[in-house]
């Protein structure tokens, strides 16, 4: 049988990630990983070594010393345990797709990966879509809330129009024209996920359907010549506030502004801070460290 590989992990702050990745590294001989749970805002440094290399008593005192040389430079660690985990071999090329499953927003939208072979019920609109550069593929509680808000939200024969700003994967838009939104726009500043969006768009078949531009929110105009039936702005918390007037001027009287990307601990002040352009908060909704909501304006 083959030998099991260790996976040496270490929880810690943003601040430390690359002094304890070069720690890592230097150590075991072998590239080490970062990855962020942006739900539970917490990343893990983890090398992926043999067994021979796992965890001898010499690796645990170099890494022990190392730590100690990182606090003495001034980076935070907080307690820092060092974590072991014998792994099974496997296809790791492939293992990670399991983790991305098919789901559903209520019965009109499914929202799966390519590979996943669940078929739609009648009816339901569906929208295949991989994990990529872009954010967004409905797995987040932020994204999965705007989707739940768009699917909720339609109301079917009525001319309904959508603007998505900072659309990422183009997730959202491509979900409102499967839906019946008409006209969407989606905007992004990074090029990249411009290319990524307007990508799927066409594996998704509504490239036609929907305009995906690269724009900065913050270099628009302060009112927009059209406004929108719906706007979702699933931004981070700065962009939110301080361009508060560009968006909410992008929205009709009485449209439904959907915000995400907001942390629990900051969305009362979001929630003033547009609550003093007249908009009133219509529903909110916790999930892990964020909370999102859906505001009317007029």
């Amino acid at each position: 049988m083959r030998e099991p590989l260790w996976r040496i992990s270490l929880p810690v702050p943003a601040e430390a990630v690359e002094a304890v990745s070069e720690l890592l590294g230097s150590v075991f001989g072998t590239p080490p990983v970062a990855w962020h749970d942006a739900g539970t805002g917490r990343t893990v440094v983890s090398a992926y070594v043999d067994a021979p290399r796992a965890w001898s008593a010499e690796s645990r005192a170099q890494i022990k010393a190392g730590l100690a040389r990182v606090r003495e430079l001034g980076l935070p660690l907080g307690r820092a345990r060092i974590q072991a985990t014998r792994l099974r071999r496997e296809d790791w090329a492939n293992s990670w797709k399991r983790h991305f499953r098919a789901m559903e927003f209520g019965r009109a939208l499914l929202v799966k990966p390519s590979w996943v072979r669940r078929r739609p019920r009648a009816g339901q609109q569906v929208v295949v879509l991989d994990p990529g550069l872009s954010f967004g593929t409905g797995q987040h509680p932020t994204t999965a809330f705007c989707l739940e808000q768009i699917v909720g939200n339609r109301k079917p024969g009525a001319a309904q129009s959508l603007l998505d700003i900072g659309t990422g994967s183009g997730i959202l838009a491509i979900a409102a024209v499967k839906l019946g939104y008409r006209p969407v726009e989606a905007h992004d500043f990074d090029p990249d996920a411009v290319r990524v969006a307007r990508a799927n768009a066409r594996q998704n078949g509504v490239a036609r359907r929907l305009e995906i531009a690269q724009r900065d929110l913050t270099r628009e105009p302060l009112r927009s010549v059209q406004e929108f039936d719906m706007v979702c702005a699933n931004l981070i918390l700065d962009l939110l506030v301080s361009e508060r007037v560009r968006i909410v001027n992008r929205l009709r009287p009485r449209g439904l502004l959907v915000l995400a990307g907001i942390l629990r601990t900051q969305f009362l002040a979001v929630a003033r801070a547009y609550g003093r352009l007249g908009l009133r908060l219509k529903v909110s909704r916790r999930q892990n460290e964020w909370q999102s909501g859906v505001f009317v304006r007029g």
